[in-house]
């Protein structure tokens, strides 16, 4: 009986003198604005837009910040953005119609900046007997709906004014397209890479008939989105955002070394994974001119596609803070 009263009393002590301590470094690290929740796990697609989260995980960047981090990729950035809203993701990367359709949906996730852009990451594969966009008339074309690929094919029927009563759309996601094409299901689909190269070299008679940069037709942006928890914890939010923006930098200086980390994370070979990073411009940014014009020109394509019902909020939607305190250089005009 004694030795049990021992035991007892020995580990009421050692209860308190641990939880004191404890209960010491978590006061200190709040007080010196570090952030207490050290994870920060990310969702990403399988291409070039998503490089920069393989090199923070991969190169500890997060580290450096205090933070641990970690990707897990999914078919796409618009099905990646989903972990935001789950709660097993804190951030995710897409172009505008992803982010909205949430949104409109009432998902919890936010835009804090863009990380990349490119004029070549998306594009039209087909049959090469499709020489002119006029071709496209009367034929069948795929796009996956609400992402970056259905944003180009709207710009690209506006721009060649073609009537789109005249051309069939079949709604497919990204690994579905190249089958589809190789079936003679579809004439041609406006994705993203990989999918484009892999048409124009696996299905015979196929190529890349356009980029959609050509004919200023539509500049691909991607967008970093933060989650609901992220944007409640501030300290760890501007940790993050320090964070991303040396691992995007990383991509554009260290391009072959980024090109090696991703390709095999991707499955994608280092000499692909290269040539796709050469047609992206890596660099984080918030220039409010920019975002809200993107943003507020992809809304109202949106409302016309019944993607979303109304107009956001932009001043909820869109958060510049981080960026302007991180970085206010790269946040002008808010």
């Amino acid at each position: 009986m004694d030795h049990i009263r021992h035991s007892r009393g020995m580990t009421r002590r050692a209860f308190g003198l641990s939880f004191g301590p404890g209960m010491y470094v978590l006061g200190v690290a709040a007080a010196n604005g570090a952030p207490v929740n050290k994870k920060v796990p990310t969702a990403t697609g399988i291409d070039a837009l998503y490089v920069p989260f393989v090199v923070a995980a991969e190169l500890k960047i997060f580290e450096k910040y205090g933070l641990e981090t970690s990707f897990k990729p999914f078919d796409d950035g618009n099905v990646a953005l989903d972990a935001l809203l789950t709660g097993n993701s804190d951030i995710g990367a897409t172009t505008e119609l992803g982010g909205l359709a949430r949104w409109d949906k009432g998902g919890k996730l936010y835009v804090t900046s863009y990380s990349s852009t490119s004029g070549q990451q998306i594009g039209l594969a087909g049959r090469d007997d499709i020489k002119k966009p006029e071709d496209l008339i009367g034929r069948t074309v795929a796009y996956p709906r609400a992402t970056g690929g259905h944003l180009y094919f709207v710009r690209y029927m506006k721009k060649y004014n073609l009537p789109v009563d005249k051309i069939k759309v079949k709604l497919l996601q990204a690994p579905e397209m190249v089958a589809a094409l190789e079936r003679k299901d579809i004439d041609a689909f406006f994705l993203w890479e990989p999918w484009l190269d892999k048409a124009a070299q696996l299905v015979q008679g196929a190529k890349v008939l356009a980029r959609s940069g050509d004919d200023g037709v539509f500049v691909l942006t991607s967008y970093d989105y933060y989650s609901q928890g992220l944007i409640d914890d501030p300290e760890r939010a501007k940790a993050a955002t320090k964070a991303l923006i040396e691992a995007t930098d990383f991509c554009a200086n260290n391009a072959t070394e980024a090109a090696k980390l991703a390709g095999k994370a991707f499955r994608i070979p280092e000499a692909d994974m290269k040539l796709y990073m050469s047609r992206m411009k890596y660099r984080v940014e918030m220039p409010k001119d920019v975002v809200l014009g993107n943003f507020r020109g992809a809304a109202e394509l949106a409302m016309g596609e019944n993607i979303i019902k109304k107009m956001p909020d932009w001043n909820d939607f869109v958060r510049p803070a981080l960026m302007k305190e991180v970085a206010p250089d790269r946040a002008v005009g808010w």
